[in-house]
């Protein structure tokens, strides 16, 4: 039975293509105890092999993946030409991940934090704003024309009742909408209604920062922040990175944010 064997790391050398597979190099610290007698290890250099298929998945791109942390799971061999595996020992990769970065991961739990407390902040205030305008209570006023305010309010609460109970479920059904969405979301629209200007067509977003919001989606399924689209023609007037990001990772719907036409 094959022996196993697990990596953990970045690339230490730039990525080679073949036919059908990919290759690079990694490395990791030898053993910390040598028997005695036996020369300590420094370190321990390995070629990892891996189909393109498997490989295209992750997202890596021959950039960042020197600067991503992955995790392969393979079998080692010594059947690889010498020409073609520098390492002292090759890999054939059956599984490799992209390990999730901490300071992402950190910037994450802040954010859904923040936008907790604030949608707590949000929710306190509104019932504080209908215990003060319930109608039959008296207005606390304390001058005639605070009374006077006091009994319009009255008035127009009491000439739509049945206006309130709409526009709360409409908008609960809107905060339903747009649970897990970036803060400051508008709205969720369909992404094959979006029209992208013919200037942002002939740009190239910066591959590694694309990389990046690419692997924050597959981590949270979602958008790090919403594209901004000017209302009524749907035209994209900001966001062009995470729009590419979106068609890449296929999202059926994006989170927008909407810009009125001057």
């Amino acid at each position: 039975m094959p022996h196993k064997i697990t990596l953990t790391g970045s690339a230490t050398g730039s990525l080679r293509e073949y036919d059908r597979y990919v290759a690079f190099d990694m490395r990791e610290k030898g053993s910390p105890s040598a028997p005695k007698g036996l020369k300590k290890s420094t370190f321990i250099s390995y070629t990892v092999f891996v189909a393109k298929k498997a490989f295209n998945k992750t997202g890596l791109t021959k950039k960042s993946i020197m600067h991503e942390k992955i995790l392969i799971q393979g079998e080692p061999t010594l059947d690889i030409p010498i020409n073609e595996c520098p390492g002292e020992v090759g890999v054939i990769c059956f599984q490799i991940t992209v390990l999730p970065n901490k300071n992402d991961k950190k910037d994450s739990e802040s954010k859904e934090k923040k936008e907790t407390k604030s949608q707590i902040s949000e929710a306190y205030k509104a019932q504080e704003k209908v215990a003060l305008t319930k109608p039959g209570e008296k207005p606390v006023s304390t001058s005639p024309s605070v009374a006077k305010e006091g009994e319009q309010e009255a008035k127009a609460l009491q000439s739509e009742p049945q206006q309130q109970p709409i526009e709360k479920k409409k908008a609960d059904a809107q905060k339903k909408k747009l649970t897990n969405q970036p803060r400051g979301t508008h709205d969720l629209l369909d992404f094959d209604e979006i029209i992208v200007p013919e200037a942002f067509l002939k740009t190239r977003p910066n591959p590694e920062k694309t990389q990046k919001v690419i692997d924050f989606v597959k981590r949270t399924g979602r958008l790090d922040e919403p594209l901004t689209i000017e209302k009524g023609t749907k035209l994209l007037k900001d966001g062009y990175r995470r729009y590419i990001v979106a068609k890449t990772v296929k999202l059926d719907k994006v989170p927008v944010v909407y810009e009125f036409q001057k």
